[in-house]
Order: C-alpha cells, then sequence, then structure tokens
C-alpha cells in the first residue's frame, strides 16, 4: 500500500498524507487537491474506493443500425465520450439482422429507465415508417434526439450532415478534374439521406456540367450500403461509361474499386472514386480514399447537448441542426484526360 500511496502522491504532486486522507474521507483537504488525487488515482489504474466514486446521473441509450460500417463505432464513441463528461452512463444497443428491433431496444432502454435515447440512423430516415413510434415515446416522457435522418411529423431535435453540399464538393471536385461521365452508388430510395443525395447531385450536375434530371438519373444507382453493394452499383455505372464513381458510404467506396479492378481498370488512372463518411483507417486503404468527411465529432457532442437540455427541461425548439461537410483529397481520383485518350486508342471516342 505504501508504494502505491507513494505512486499517488507523486502523480498528483501532492503528500503521501494528503493522498491517505482522501482516500479514507478525512476533512482539511481542498476540493482540487481532492480533484488531483482521484484523478491520479484513474491515470495510474486504480479502483477509486465505492464511496469516492462518481455516481451516474442515468443512463442514456444509444440505438444504431448496426457496428460493421466503421462509421457507427466511430460516432458511437463521440457520443460515449460526451456522455461520461456530462456524468451519463450510455448504454450502446444495436440493432442486427434478425435480431433485435429499434422498438424492442428502445422498449427494452425504456425498461431500464433510461433519463434519454440517441437513435442513429434509425427508422426517423426512413420515409416508408410510421412516425407515431416517436410521438409515444415522447407521450411516455422520454427525452430523445434523433441523427441522421429528417421527418417533419416528428417534434425532436435532428442531427444531420449537409448530404446536398456533400454531393456538391465531390460533383464539383470531379468536374475539376476533367470527368463529365459521373455516377452516383447509394442505398435504397425510400431513406431520407439517399434523398437529398440526389437532390444534390442532380443540381451540381446541371450547374456543373449542363445536365438536366432526366439525364442525371441514368447516372444513378442505388444498392445497399456495403462494400458488395457498391461493387454492384459501379460495375453498372462503369458499365453505362462512368470514369468517376461517387459513393454514399466509404463501405460502398471500396466496393467500387473493387468493381473498376474486377473490369480490368486501375482507380484512379482508368476510374476515380469518391466515399462519403471518412470513417477510421480509411486513409490506409489501396489507394488512399478521397472522401466527404462527414463531421462526426461536431455531430455527437450536438447530440449529447441537445438531449441533455431534453432532460434537463429546457429544450431547444424542434428543428435541425445541419453540420457541414468537408473533401478530403486523397489517391483515388485523378484526371480524366488519360481515361479520354484511352478511350480514343481504344476506338471508343
Amino acid at each position: 500500500m505504501t508504494a502505491r500511496l507513494a505512486d499517488i502522491a507523486a502523480q498528483a504532486g501532492v503528500s503521501e498524507a494528503t493522498v491517505s486522507r482522501v482516500l479514507n474521507g478525512r476533512p482539511g483537504v481542498a476540493a482540487a487537491t481532492r480533484e488531483s488525487v482521484l484523478a491520479a488515482l484513474d491515470v495510474l489504474g486504480y479502483e477509486r474506493p465505492v464511496r469516492l466514486r462518481q455516481r451516474s446521473a442515468g443512463l442514456v441509450g444509444l440505438i444504431t443500425p448496426e457496428l460493421e460500417n466503421p462509421i457507427f463505432p466511430a460516432l458511437a464513441q463521440v457520443i460515449g465520450q460526451a456522455l461520461t463528461r456530462q456524468g451519463y452512463t450510455p448504454v450502446l444497443a444495436t440493432q442486427t439482422p434478425g435480431g433485435s428491433t429499434e422498438d424492442e431496444l428502445t422498449e427494452m432502454l425504456v425498461d431500464r429507465g433510461v433519463a434519454g435515447i440517441i437513435f442513429v440512423s434509425g427508422l426517423h430516415a426512413d420515409t416508408s415508417a410510421d412516425m407515431q413510434r416517436y410521438d409515444q415515446l415522447r407521450g411516455q416522457g422520454v427525452p430523445f434526439v434523433l441523427v441522421d435522418g429528417y421527418s417533419p411529423k416528428v417534434r425532436a431535435p435532428f442531427i444531420s450532415p449537409d448530404d446536398r453540399a456533400a454531393m456538391g464538393l465531390a460533383v464539383t471536385h470531379l468536374v475539376s478534374l476533367g470527368h463529365t461521365r459521373i455516377g452516383l452508388a447509394l442505398g435504397p430510395k425510400r431513406f431520407v439521406p439517399v434523398l437529398r443525395k440526389i437532390e444534390g447531385f442532380q443540381q451540381a450536375m446541371r450547374d456543373r456540367l449542363g445536365l438536366s434530371p432526366a439525364e442525371s438519373e441514368e447516372l444513378i444507382q442505388h444498392s445497399l450500403y456495403t462494400l458488395e453493394g457498391g461493387q454492384a452499383a459501379a460495375t453498372a455505372l462503369i458499365e453505362r461509361g462512368c470514369t468517376a464513381v461517387v459513393c454514399a458510404s466509404d463501405m460502398m467506396a471500396l466496393g467500387a474499386i473493387r468493381a473498376a479492378r474486377q473490369q480490368g481498370l486501375a482507380v484512379p488512372q482508368d476510374v476515380s472514386v469518391v466515399g462519403f463518411d471518412d470513417s477510421p483507417l480509411i486513409a490506409f486503404t489501396d489507394p488512399p480514399l478521397t472522401t466527404i468527411r462527414k463531421p462526426v465529432q461536431s455531430m455527437g457532442q450536438a447530440a449529447v447537448r441537445a438531449l441533455l437540455e431534453e432532460i434537463g427541461g429546457t429544450p431547444a425548439p424542434p428543428s435541425e441542426f445541419v453540420f457541414l461537410p468537408e473533401l478530403v483529397v486523397r489517391g483515388s481520383t485523378a484526371s480524366a484526360h488519360g481515361v479520354e485518350a484511352r478511350s480514343r486508342a481504344a476506338g471508343g471516342g
């Protein structure tokens, strides 16, 4: 114990006697000094004595669709850390195919007396879903915040990336490289972020290349938000003559790179690929992926702030907080001129 006391005293910059007084709950220690000693315990990996542990302000549920897409664990980590800093204990509930539904997870969290719930890419993003489930939740007095999706039928704070602006960034980048046949690979049409990306894409294609919505419609391919989904969508778009593919997730973009290679094409020399999210580790793919960075840090912190205001009884008016994404240029996009030269050499133009 003496060795431990010495370690803690050295870490906190106080005497062993002071450490002993804090651990035994004795008076005569300044609050700041007490905090320094407790912080030293945490840093050195010692457990706090039971009476000195912080009581949790309560549980907060976090419901995500799945954890295979690395953007969801990244967002969960930001939200979890922000909740912990405010004294709350995050409870992660994940939907899995054939497993618990969002409604079942919500019911489980409410039964456990959570102080509030944050939904990420939930049924609120699905235009075919019944939004009354959220009215019922509000009726039960459970505060909640909705991330990545929007419905005017639900009175709650929404946190979203600007999907339309994201597509404008991607198209502008690819047009500046000389691409004119730009395809868009994304998920099922019933989801709000998908509809917004289509709007942004068609607007950018009209502004930058003069294409009507009908003309850009054939450059849009729906699939699943998976590597395999991206591969299937990109295969179809490359067959339609696209020299660049914008994908609605980084996972889809990795599938698009695989699709190009399966057709004997090199990325970025023959086909340029842009992802969406800037998930962890995506900078280390081959080639490193050019992508649209979703502002995960800002969105996660805003979701927690909005929820705490709801819990504290000082909610902001129900509205959507929209966060601007940014283009991160890496190695999966390049000039289209080499593509055109090869196409002419092959007798294609």
